[in-house]
């Protein structure tokens, strides 16, 4: 690996972009908690339209996370 790869790849990670790693994943906007089981589920994730129910208790998740925030959801 040559010096130029080695800050080429500092300076990519260091933008304030929500991909931050491999470019061919899917981008996702967000994701949907369950705020009674702390489930989550990226929405790139869920199939269908509409919003998904827990998988753990059955209640309709909230989705979490705009389209214009960077970085984790957490």
């Amino acid at each position: 690996m040559s010096i130029l790869t080695t800050v080429k790849e500092v300076l990519r990670a260091s933008t304030q972009s929500a991909n931050r790693g491999d470019v061919t994943e899917e981008m996702s906007q967000g994701a949907y908690w369950c705020d009674d089981c702390n489930e989550r589920i990226r929405d790139v994730d869920v199939e269908g339209a509409g919003t998904p129910n827990c998988p753990t208790c059955g209640d309709e998740m909230r989705f979490e996370r705009s389209q214009g925030s960077t970085g984790c959801a957490c």
